[in-house]
């Protein structure tokens, strides 16, 4: 009989809730993970210190590893003191650039990771990818799906509200970048992976019609999730191509022109999809977006990051570039930077009616 199915790369254990970095141990202590309990785990020098102080009494065989950033040689620096430990598993525990350096070196190293998340900045946490800097600017590397994900709700609430609001920007963006996805497949015939285009597409929906706030558990809830999904969608897709469109093009833009003066990831990709939904011809979606956004303190016109109109038009202009062959709305319309101009003040008009209405 044939195999009807396929195998889903998705993490072992997702643990989200309050209270799970108590039972951290006992997830660790899986078969699957570290029977022996010989683990290198990867914490940042600030908050990390904090975490260590309250978890080693239940890791006595835990060898900790400060990271000093997100860097390409950091990653490495961390995988080369590693090696020699003959541990079972790594542990990213901290926020977006830990986990990243503690994927890449478990990567280079052969082991699996497990993404202990203190924060929601991006979807990064559960993804196959390590972005990381580099002397060229920024690179994205392929790395193996973590093993397991444990998210401690009550720690979420701990950090500052900034990283759950760019989380809510990451996770938003995804609804634009899938219609982009279908755009492609539509004009070029690109293939589109159905599972992984829903699991994205859903997280973003259920993040948008959620009526809590940054402060319930109930919210937090189903972002953590949807952030996880986000990432186990790029591992079915094999790319980032459910959750990176237009949107990212646009962030990815901010950060190469304005290096100094760019916002946080979520907070340009929530913007750039709602313009990018108006861009569409997607008025409502697009009206809807701006309302959640702001609602939550997440800015929906590029002035509110200290961007001027000016500025803007060069960031959507300069956009395609940042990704050859990946095919959106912005490479179908081919806009001038006049028609750029006309299509902002279309939708900074529309958004403005959106929020104070």
């Amino acid at each position: 009989m044939p195999v009807l199915t396929r195998l889903i790369p998705s993490p072992l254990v997702v643990d989200i809730r309050a209270g799970a970095l108590d039972d951290l141990a006992g997830v660790l202590a899986d078969q699957r993970i570290s029977s022996s309990g010989k683990l290198a785990i990867a914490i940042s020098g600030g908050s990390g210190a904090l975490l260590r102080e309250r978890l080693s009494p239940a890791l006595p065989g835990a060898s900790w590893y400060e990271v000093d950033g997100g860097t390409l040689d950091d990653a490495i620096k961390l995988a080369d003191r590693m090696k020699s430990g003959h541990y079972d598993a790594v542990v990213g525990l901290g926020g977006g650039k830990i986990i990243d350096c503690a994927k890449f070196a478990a990567a280079r190293i052969g082991l699996p990771l497990v993404a202990v998340a203190t924060n929601l900045s991006h979807d990064g946490l559960c993804s196959p990818v390590a972005t990381l800097d580099n002397d060229a600017g920024r690179g994205s590397y392929g790395v193996p799906n973590p093993i397991a994900v444990v998210i401690d709700l009550d720690v979420i609430r701990e950090a500052p509200v900034r990283f759950v609001r760019s989380g809510i920007g990451d996770a938003l963006s995804n609804i634009s970048a899938v219609a982009d996805w279908e755009l492609s497949n539509r004009e070029t015939g690109e293939q589109i992976d159905g599972l992984a285009a829903a699991m994205a597409r859903q997280a973003g929906e259920a993040v948008l019609r959620h009526p809590g706030g940054v402060g319930d558990d109930g919210f937090l809830q189903v972002l953590a999730e949807g952030l996880v999904l986000t990432g186990i969608s790029m591992s079915v897709a094999g790319d980032s191509r459910p959750a990176s469109g237009a949107c990212h093009e646009i962030n990815h833009a901010f950060d190469l022109l304005f290096p100094k003066r760019a916002a946080s990831h979520g907070e340009q990709c929530g913007l750039a999809a709602a313009f990018a939904m108006r861009l569409r011809g997607a008025h409502e979606e697009s009206a809807h977006m701006a309302e959640v956004l702001h609602r939550h303190g997440l800015p929906v016109l590029p002035e509110e990051i200290g961007f001027t109109v000016d500025e803007f038009v060069q960031v959507v202009e300069f956009a395609p570039k940042t990704r050859p062959g990946r095919y959106t709305i912005l490479e179908h319309l081919d806009l001038s930077s006049d028609a750029i101009r006309d299509a902002y003040a279309d939708y900074a008009k529309a958004v403005s009616q959106a929020i104070s209405g």
